[in-house]
């Protein structure tokens, strides 16, 4: 009792230090998200360098497959592992281990001699990026207080998005690629930080030196829980990571031939994150106004509906385009701020990592593989619009089985 009463006092005592915690999380979770999408935009000019060789849109398809699915599993290994991790070790030095892991593959891209050595790189940097997206949600979960909890989380959340803009921007002012991915400097400093400066979760720590039960997974307390969690996680990473990865060679696609598309497709970007950034900031209001599973329905059914309008709807390139892509992003932007926010408090603090991690990761496994199957799509379904169109039926299940549960 009294080593609660000490960790209490200590974290209050440490309102700075939350703060700082929260800021450093918060740029490694921007940097995770520059990191994901940045080969997405680059990858029409990476390959053909990395090949020697032009390459037909097929060729694109196949191979850019390839990347995003060997990162797609490497995020899924990480978020499954290190939740398991952070569960033993405590979360501060797991989220210092996991920034600078996928910092440093990523400035190692900037000297990749071949897409082999890239296809590696990727798996590594997207095992860093499943690690944190994962541990900074449940340690700022566990060191914040309940009444604001909800609203850090959002703001968290938000920060994904936040630098997928800074691909889109990275994507206009650097034109060759190799330099761009310098950025994975800024997370290496990053991790230096949180190792050094962040506070360990008191909460975490109270489970270590008061209790010595350890709960199971599917135990038939928390197997409800893991169960729906993870299928409507899954199948809204599954719909998302295959629009996301995907949108910017579409767009190219719709342009003529011979353009270039570096704007129109930084464009995207650009616009694929602010509209996440602004369903994130909104999704705590519209929990609050009309609960959770309301909210969620909404949201399933807008992606849905804006799915839809923007892969059948266009057939070249104009304005319009982007507007869609805006309301689509807008209701990833509030899945995932309301996700975030709601599945690591299913599970007591013991085994929160390893129970979060797996309802954010296992459906990974299907994520990348869908990804790619994504250039096979293409050449049955008659170009990347239709292929894309596919990624739509996980929202209506998403929609589904949040529709039917209590």
């Amino acid at each position: 009792m009294m080593q609660t009463l000490d960790v209490i006092d200590l974290e209050a005592k440490s309102i700075s230090g939350k703060w700082l915690a929260f800021g450093l999380c918060a740029v490694s979770y921007i940097l995770s998200g520059t990191v994901s999408t940045l080969m997405s935009v680059y990858l029409p000019v990476a390959i053909p360098e990395l090949r020697g060789e032009a390459v037909s849109q097929a060729q694109l398809g196949e191979m850019g497959a390839y990347v995003s699915a060997i990162y797609l599993y490497g995020w899924m290994v990480g978020g499954l592992l290190f939740g398991v991790v952070s569960d033993r070790i405590g979360r501060v030095k797991s989220l210092a281990l996991v920034t600078g892991l996928y910092g440093l593959c990523t400035v190692l891209i900037t000297l990749v001699p071949d897409w082999y050595s890239l296809l590696a790189l990727r798996f590594f940097a997207g095992m860093g990026v499943g690690g944190v997206l994962l541990i900074s949600t449940v340690y700022i979960s566990e060191i914040w207080e309940e009444r604001s909890r909800a609203v850090m989380l959002g703001i968290l959340a938000v920060c994904f998005p936040i630098g997928i803009v800074t691909t889109g921007s990275l994507n206009l002012i650097f034109s060759h690629w190799r330099t761009a991915f310098g950025i994975g400097v800024i997370p290496v400093l990053a991790a230096v930080l949180i190792l050094f400066l962040a506070p360990e979760s008191g909460k975490w720590r109270i489970t270590k030196t008061v209790s010595r039960d350890v709960e199971s997974l599917f135990d038939k307390n928390n197997r409800p829980n893991v169960i729906s969690g993870a299928l409507i996680f899954g199948c809204v990473l599954i719909s998302l990571w295959g629009i996301f990865s995907w949108l910017p060679t579409w767009a190219q696609t719709l342009l003529a031939e011979g353009e270039a598309g570096q704007k129109e497709r930084g464009l995207i970007m650009i616009l694929l994150g602010m509209g996440g950034i602004i369903g994130g900031v909104f999704s705590g209001i519209f929990i609050n106004r009309f609960g959770k599973k309301k909210t969620l329905i909404g949201t399933f059914t807008l992606c849905v509906v804006m799915c839809f309008v923007l892969f059948l709807t266009n057939s070249s390139f104009t304005s319009i385009i982007y507007i869609e892509t805006a309301a689509l992003a807008f209701g990833f932007g509030i899945s995932q701020g309301a996700l975030s926010s709601y599945i690591p408090e299913l599970f007591p603090i013991s085994i929160r990592g390893t129970a979060t991690g797996f309802c954010f990761n296992v459906g990974r496994f299907f994520t990348a593989t869908a990804v790619f199957f994504i250039g096979s799509l293409v050449s049955v379904l008659g170009g990347f619009g239709n292929a894309l169109l596919v990624f739509t039926l996980p929202f209506v299940i998403a929609l589904i089985i949040t529709a039917r549960s209590r």
